[in-house]
């Protein structure tokens, strides 16, 4: 080994040992307990004048319907639209369908900033208000913002603790990778994942607090608290775990999932919002005639705590709540998680690896038999002695109303999830999923909630 492998080697262990001193850490930090987060939140709540109110398209200011396309649009070209596409994928039990989609091409920054306090690493968490969240407020990263934002399209204040991500030097990068959004919602889209250390003094601004890893996996125990952004950021944390004992090599799982992205053959193509089939716009909603998949729906804010006090914008709102979960065995003594190999028409690379299960079961009512989901009806008919974790999380609050999924980790045995799985399934340990988070395009953000409990310690397989 050569004297620069070691040293990259003895550099990238420290930093994992950062991660593993601070998940260790519970109940107590450098800022604020675990004990007293609720009524830190709920005073941070108090402390602001926030408003939902749904309106009609024709309200939403500076946003309207191109009239040749019908896109849903705002007046400045920024921000995001409101699209349609057509996925054909030859496949039952939706071979072909044309749905919305968001399209949003700029990539956003997600940014966690860490400083030790007494030889442990804390994060510093934002109490932010996203318009989307069923209790407005939820815990997110450092930064959580669009370049739209950050360049202040909006022309509203600064986001607060940017210079840390977009100014070079600023501090020591522990964690970067572009990451996909929802594949089913979103047309392309990706962040910035960051993690960055610092040694400066940073003024803590009352919206924000300094949490270990090991608090943070607390609060993930408890719903609709930390939200989507950080969750996915906490996924990327390099965890270093030792891959022994797995079913598959890492090339062998890499092979498996090259082979499945090369045999898909799915033809996703934009078309006009106003030519999509199947979808009926009205004056307050663009909805699927049978009342099925989500809404496109518009909605007035005022937050006193953004970077603008008041805007409007259109939002998706899904029918239901959605199930997501990966089953569990132990594989001579190793734990692993069936992994599937999900297609989604939004996704830049079409699939990427999911968890086991992930629908939203009112969608797939009407199906039965061999064109029922994979899993599904094992998942929600767990007997609660196999659930290892359970908690429901919001998606995206920023551009999807009210969207929440049950997360769950559900203890399996050979005839629920048998060793040899279907071909677009493969067992693969919480390692070897981590190490491939650490590249962009391969674990979708579904799969990156779940890691992220894993990583901060809320459950233990």
């Amino acid at each position: 080994m050569s004297t620069v492998t070691m040293l990259r080697a003895r550099r990238d262990d420290g930093v994992r040992e950062k991660f593993v001193r601070s998940a260790a850490s519970l109940g107590t930090a450098a800022s604020l307990g675990t004990a007293e987060f609720a009524d830190w939140l709920a005073g941070r709540r108090l402390a602001h004048h926030f408003r939902v109110e749904r309106v009609p398209f024709a309200q939403l200011d500076g946003w309207s319907f191109a009239p040749d396309t019908g896109n849903l649009a705002h007046r400045s070209g920024r921000f995001f639209t409101i699209e349609g596409i057509s996925a054909e994928t030859g496949t039952a039990p939706f071979p072909h369908w044309e749905q919305p989609i968001i399209r949003q091409p700029e990539v956003g920054i997600l940014g966690l900033l860490a400083r030790e306090f007494d030889g442990v690493l804390h994060f510093l968490m934002q109490a932010k208000m996203e318009p989307g969240n069923r209790n407005l407020l939820q815990l997110s990263p450092t930064v959580q913002a669009t370049r739209s934002n950050y360049t202040k399209v909006h022309r509203g204040a600064d986001v607060k603790y940017i210079d840390h991500f977009v100014r070079p030097g600023r501090g020591r990068i522990l964690a970067d990778v572009l990451q996909s959004e929802h594949g089913a919602w979103f047309l392309g889209k990706s962040n910035r994942n960051m993690i960055v250390e610092t040694d400066e003094d940073v003024a803590l601004d009352d919206d924000f607090c300094w949490l270990t890893l090991g608090q943070i996996g607390e609060l993930l125990r408890r719903d609709n608290v930390v939200n989507m952004d950080a969750r996915t950021v906490l996924a990327c944390v390099p965890t270093g775990q030792a891959d022994e004992g797995a079913l598959h090599s890492d090339l062998d799982l890499r092979s498996w999932f090259s082979g499945v992205r090369a045999r898909q053959d799915v033809r996703v193509t934009r078309k006009p919002l106003a030519q999509v089939a199947d979808w009926v716009r009205g004056p307050s909603g663009i909805e699927h005639e049978d009342g099925r998949y989500f809404r496109v729906v518009g909605v007035s804010v005022e937050a006193d705590s953004r970077e603008v006090g008041g805007w409007s914008q259109p939002l998706i709102e899904p029918r239901g709540t959605g199930v997501t979960g990966f089953l569990t065995r132990r594989f001579g003594g190793v734990p692993h998680l069936l992994a599937h190999a999900r297609m989604e028409a939004g996704l830049l690379d079409t699939v990427e690896l999911a968890p086991t299960v992930q629908y939203t079961p009112g969608n797939y009512a009407h199906l039965t038999g061999g064109l029922r989901p994979p899993f599904l009806d094992g998942v929600l008919a767990a007997e609660p002695a196999r659930v290892r974790y359970e908690a429901v999380h919001s998606e995206e609050g920023g551009r999807f109303l009210n969207a929440e999924s049950r997360y769950l980790f559900v203890e399996a045995d050979e005839s629920e999830a048998p060793l040899r799985p279907p071909p677009d399934f493969c067992w693969a340990t919480p390692a070897q999923l981590n190490e491939l988070v650490q590249h962009s395009r391969y674990v979708n953000v579904q799969a990156r909630t779940l890691l992220a409990v894993l990583n901060s310690g809320a459950v233990t397989l």
